[in-house]
């Protein structure tokens, strides 16, 4: 059965655009376009869909209110379709927040050239959707917590010259806060990468620093990588760690995808192996795809502790699922007791 998209957009342009698009998967069938929220909710209830694509600016109904509407009444897989603009990309990981499962970018020129080059990849994102777990994330709050003051489930760490490397993508978004969320002030050095545009990256870090007690930024090419500090992947570029003396420090490097992906999940790992080799642990997240599943594994032949994120609490298993595959795991977990086991390994790494 193919799966059924129903597109919601107000530009009658880009709604033929993503129709001709999806129509060309053998495995899609667009079943459906609407205008605004309203026409979409009955269409909804006609056409019974199995993936929405959103548009985040339409009349009648915030695309982001619909999409809270739709989570709590009829939850369902949704992707995206949101403009590359700095206010998009906030916007777009606030839908992310919600309960999209992911995003594809239009360009504000040439939209028609734009979106077709992307093509291939909105539909991989589309047949992923299908597949995804709709997982209702909690309510968080919205500013930083104190520096005076920890959350309540963050475990106490004292600083030490340990580092913890972390990779995802689809669904990361969302996951990360949870493990940051729980990450105190004084946690080891942590490198992330997430599967993001360049123009989503900042923004994306800087939704994460609102949301934890450790300093979370995007990482910049030879910036010190220090205790209580998370470092976040450029979106378009690749995030190593490297050796300055007694110390680490980010390379930013602009080369071509590795595992299709830019930035790699794989890129860092092998470069963490490299700098870090043993006073290091290493995580997979929620994801899709392989991208640093054969890295992770080549970290625990090394005698480096690896955790993948279990399958019940993934929106897609992908990642992590093949580095379980591929005995690449030290633990499976879920996602909420991710961060308590980091810091319990980078104890004793």
């Amino acid at each position: 059965m193919p799966i059924k998209v129903l597109i919601i957009d107000d530009s009658a342009l880009v709604r033929q655009l993503l129709t001709e698009i999806l129509a060309k998967d053998p495995e899609i069938e667009v079943v459906g376009a609407a205008p605004d929220p309203l026409i979409a909710r009955e269409k909804i209830k006609q056409l019974k869909p199995d993936v929405l694509t959103l548009d985040v600016e339409m009349p009648r109904m915030d695309g982001l209110q619909f999409l809270a509407n739709l989570m709590r009444l009829y939850p369902m897989p949704v992707v995206m379709v949101s403009s590359l603009t700095e206010a998009g990309a906030d916007v777009t990981l606030k839908a992310l927040e919600l309960g999209a499962i992911d995003f594809v970018t239009k360009p504000k020129l040439d939209v028609a050239k734009g979106l077709t080059a992307y093509g291939p990849v909105l539909c991989e994102k589309v047949k992923m959707a299908a597949k995804a777990r709709i997982i209702a994330m909690p309510a968080r709050p919205v500013d930083k917590p104190a520096a005076a003051a920890e959350p309540a489930t963050a475990m106490a760490f004292r600083p030490t010259d340990k580092l913890i490397a972390l990779g995802a993508s689809a669904g990361g978004t969302e996951a990360w806060r949870v493990v940051l969320e729980m990450m105190p002030a004084d946690a080891p050095a942590t490198v992330i990468t997430q599967h993001i545009p360049a123009e989503f990256s900042r923004p994306f870090a800087e939704r994460l620093n609102r949301h934890s007690a450790m300093v979370v930024m995007q990482a910049e090419d030879g910036a010190p990588i220090l205790a209580g500090h998370a470092y976040v992947a450029p979106g378009g570029k690749h995030l190593e760690v490297v050796r300055d003396g007694a110390r680490w420090r980010c390379r930013v490097i602009d080369t071509e995808p590795v595992n299709r992906h830019k930035p790699s999940v794989g890129v860092m790992f092998n470069s963490v192996l490299k700098a870090a080799g043993t006073n290091c642990v290493a995580a997979l997240l929620t994801g899709m795809g392989d991208d640093g599943s054969r890295e992770l594994l080549a970290l625990r032949q090394a005698g480096i502790r690896t955790l993948v994120q279990d399958e019940a609490t993934s929106v897609v298993w992908g990642m992590p699922g093949t580095a379980y595959r591929l005995g690449a795991a030290d633990e499976v977990l879920p996602l909420p007791q991710v961060a308590g086991r980091l810091l319990e390994l980078a104890r004793t790494a």
